[in-house]
């Protein structure tokens, strides 16, 4: 996996996705909505940490800096 997730990007997507985890174990969702929301903000979290995101290969996109392929 090569990276394709990089600067703003990144910390948009850590940030943002510790807070919808925090949104949804906090409560202050409906009943099922909290779980989605934690749920993306899973996903978010995991993107941002590991710097790949499956769709932004299948689109073609690349945020971070580096030698193109």
């Amino acid at each position: 996996m090569k990276a394709n997730v990089g600067g703003a990007d990144r910390v948009i997507r850590v940030l943002g996705g510790a807070g919808l985890i925090a949104f949804g174990v906090l409560g202050s969702l409906l009943e099922p909505w909290n779980y989605v929301a934690m749920g993306a903000g899973g996903v978010f979290l995991l993107t941002g940490l590991m710097r790949f995101c499956l769709l932004y290969t299948l689109f073609g996109v690349k945020t971070c800096k580096g030698t193109s392929d």
